[in-house]
């Protein structure tokens, strides 16, 4: 009998993207596939909204500018990078970096359901408007970030994208402060 893990069921939905040639002309324009990285036991599943050219040349998801501030927001809370879960709603770079398109995230929606499927996480913290709109469609970022919302379920925590934080200190400061608050929102889950 062999059993599969979940890191075995992420690859195959990997896969069915690259087979089903979802927003194939993103895919055409793009290095490589940004699926995903990090543990699949993960407690914490963080969503981005798209690829960078790093990301995008290295296949990984937030290893640019943002990531390394990221990696510096975990750090504040002692938590590697390798003990989460990191991923985006599109997983391929739009062109320019542009935003991506309503079309674009409803197509990689599925799979990213999926991919919370498996993973299973107790938070899933949303980076950005983008990632947060997918998932939670009536919330306003300005309104709600900071604050752990539950639908249909799951427990989310809306936060600003890192990327955000970087050129603007009011912003940096926001995120950091509500990062801080992860780990108690955690122990109460």
């Amino acid at each position: 009998m062999v059993t599969t893990t979940k890191q075995d069921e992420l690859d195959l939905i990997r896969q069915s993207i690259i087979d089903d040639q979802v927003c194939v002309e993103l895919a055409n324009s793009a290095t490589n596939l940004v699926f995903g990285d990090g543990d699949p036991d993960a407690e914490l599943l963080f969503i981005g909204e798209a690829p960078g050219k790093n990301e995008d040349l290295q296949g990984k998801p937030f290893v640019g500018a943002a990531g390394k501030f990221l990696d510096q927001l975990l750090e504040m809370i002692n938590l590697p990078r390798s003990k989460v879960y990191i991923t985006n709603i599109v997983k391929y770079r739009p062109p320019q970096n542009r935003d991506p398109l309503p079309t674009e995230k409803e197509e990689f929606l599925p799979y990213l359901v999926k991919q919370i499927e498996i993973i299973r996480p107790k938070l899933i913290i949303t980076l950005g408007r983008h990632s947060m709109n997918s998932l939670l469609p009536t919330q306003q970022i300005s309104k709600v970030h900071g604050y752990p919302k539950r639908y249909n379920g799951q427990i989310y925590l809306p936060l600003f994208h890192p990327a955000a934080a970087l050129y603007n200190g009011v912003m940096k400061q926001v995120l950091i402060d509500d990062f801080l608050k992860i780990p108690a929102i955690l122990e109460k889950i």
